[in-house]
């Protein structure tokens, strides 16, 4: 049983680490995944130490389970630390880094000096080999170092169970649990069973309780993506709650509106508090039944705030619900105002729908332009490309070919920045490339169309603009399409690709051969110009040569006053 102990623990260790890279997210703690690597090549050492047949080969195999040994109780507390939101300083952690790689350089030299290790020979047990090992001054001051590491990580999920109740409690018990095992393993394994390693059974514990943990961290994660992080301004709070309605997180403003939230500990049922039982627990009732049901009027001090409730996602999977929480005070002001002086108010809602319609376009660009800040190549290019598109549609309206309404027209010139969306689910690696893109990068670039059209399509859910909804997500899905049917994401051809993405194509094209980029300088308009002509009724729109001919003038003096 004990030749097979080993090898199982080594087995286990890489399910595990297989596991956590397949719900593995990039802004899960760095410390967390180093672990993941880590243990499995700690634990190979164990069983390369089991299996060995000659001294020096049982050494080589120490020295891997040192690897582990070494740097994981380390990488351990600094994952406890972060899970419970106590930062350590980079100097601190520099420090305790040089310390476990002094342990590390004189675990290598075992065998050769008994600095570490006084004296060392190899036994059998059980069809297993063994190690009996005499201790050198250096194991003192590694176990010593080992010890610390236990007490900090021990101490900072003691503090942050009194002191912390923005952290999950589920995750603190996990967390001592895992102490408390690998103490047992680290320290009693030697009287418990002094021929057999009890750490391989800690390091999986260790793995299997981490696995849980980040698979619920998607659960408290309030600011994953650019998205979240526009919530987290004093415009909007948000709450979140699973679906036992229990409280999992919110942001300040949130905690502004509902200073009770700030009593409440997470993972505790929002019943709980009784003011949250009477306001909140009844609108998230009142959705779950009918998710139609989803907006409220909220009133405090003098103070009128729109609650919406909505679906709480982890990726695609439905996880509980979130309160988006926006002051309406002025917006009820006037409502209640016109009620009873519509007269005299008419001016006052116009420039309140005025402002509105001006804060959603500021949205849409400012989003477009977070964007584009990761595409170290692209700067500027969706002010660029929109009047592009400004000056295709006036000469498109001038020449009366088309019967162009000013509704569309307006439409397309506010979708434009929006064509490029989805660009934010590139991966950087492939999105900030300085240089060319090989044709497997190519294909993940090729993605961002249909990628924008969803996003366009969330973002613009609860518009009541159907026209300009449809409009952006087909700019977005459609403007790499080319009129021979051979661009991407979908291969239409010819009519079937919807005009305004006929006319996106060729404002993005002319922008991104005049335009210096990374990998080239900018192309001079002569040159340009022959490449559009030229790719008219293969690339582009042959319908759309004479507005793109009487619009080149305009195109050349607008790029030249950028320069």
């Amino acid at each position: 049983m004990v030749s097979l102990y080993y090898p199982c623990m080594f087995m286990l260790a890489m399910l595990l680490a297989l596991g956590y890279l397949a719900i593995r997210h990039k802004h899960f703690d760095i410390h967390v995944t180093l672990v993941f690597v880590l243990v499995p090549i700690a634990n190979l050492g164990y069983a390369l130490v089991a299996s060995s047949q000659t001294l020096e080969a049982a050494l080589m195999g120490t020295k891997v389970a040192y690897i582990g040994g070494c740097y994981l109780l380390l990488l351990l507390m600094l994952a406890v630390y972060a899970l419970c939101f106590i930062e350590v300083g980079r100097g601190v952690r520099l420090v305790l880094m040089c310390l476990s790689t002094a342990a590390f350089f004189c675990v290598l030299t075992i065998g050769t000096s008994p600095l570490y290790y006084a004296d060392v020979t190899v036994a059998q047990f059980e069809g297993t080999t063994v190690l009996n090992k005499t201790y050198g001054p250096a194991h003192t001051a590694f176990i010593v170092l080992e010890i610390a590491y236990f007490v900090s990580s021990l101490g900072a999920v003691i503090y942050s169970y009194l002191h912390k109740n923005q952290v999950s409690r589920k995750n603190l018990y996990l967390l001592f649990l895992t102490e408390v095992v690998a103490m047992i393993c680290f320290f009693g394994g030697r009287m418990l069973a002094p021929h057999v390693e009890l750490l391989p059974i800690a390091y999986d514990f260790a793995l299997a309780v981490y696995l849980i943990i980040s698979y619920r961290l998607t659960l408290y994660d309030v600011t994953d993506t650019g998205m979240d992080s526009l919530l987290q301004t004093d415009e909007t709070g948000f709450a979140s709650f699973d679906y036992k309605f229990n409280y999992l997180g919110s942001n300040e403003t949130a905690k502004n509106v509902f200073p009770e939230l700030r009593q409440i500990t997470v993972d505790h049922p929002l019943a709980s508090n009784e003011y949250m039982a009477i306001t909140a627990l009844p609108w998230l009732k009142e959705f779950a039944a009918d998710e139609s049901q989803n907006e409220f009027l909220y009133e405090r001090n003098d103070k009128s705030y729109k609650i919406i409730v909505h679906t709480l996602y982890s990726g695609k999977r439905k996880r509980g619900y979130q309160l988006f929480i926006t002051d309406d005070t002025r917006d009820q002001r006037y409502i209640k105002l016109l009620n009873t002086f519509n007269s005299s108010l008419q001016d006052e809602v116009e420039k309140k729908t005025a402002h509105i319609v001006s804060m959603h376009d500021n949205l849409i660009m400012s989003m477009a332009t977070m964007v584009e800040s990761r595409d170290n190549s692209t700067g500027g290019h969706i002010r660029r490309t929109s009047e592009g598109v400004r000056l295709l549609i006036e000469q498109m309206k001038a020449s009366g070919e088309y019967e162009l309404s000013n509704e569309f027209c307006r439409n397309i010139i506010k979708a434009a920045p929006m064509h490029d969306l989805g660009k934010i689910a590139v991966d950087d690696a492939v999105l900030r490339k300085p240089g060319r893109f090989t044709p497997q990068e190519f294909e993940k670039m090729k993605c961002h169309a249909a990628e924008g059209a969803r996003i366009v399509h969330q973002i613009l859910l609860e518009t009541d603009d159907e026209e300009f909804k449809r409009i952006a997500e087909n700019v977005a899905h459609y403007h790499h399409e080319r009129w021979d049917g051979s661009g991407y994401p979908e291969g239409l051809a010819g009519e079937s690709i919807p005009l305004e993405a006929r006319i996106m194509a060729i404002a993005d094209v002319y922008d991104a051969l005049v335009s210096k980029r990374v990998y080239k300088e900018a192309m001079s308009f002569q040159k340009a110009d022959a490449i559009i002509t030229e790719g008219m009724g293969t690339q582009f729109d042959k319908g759309l040569e004479a507005a793109y001919v009487a619009a080149r003038p305009h195109l050349e003096d607008y790029y030249r006053s950028l320069a």
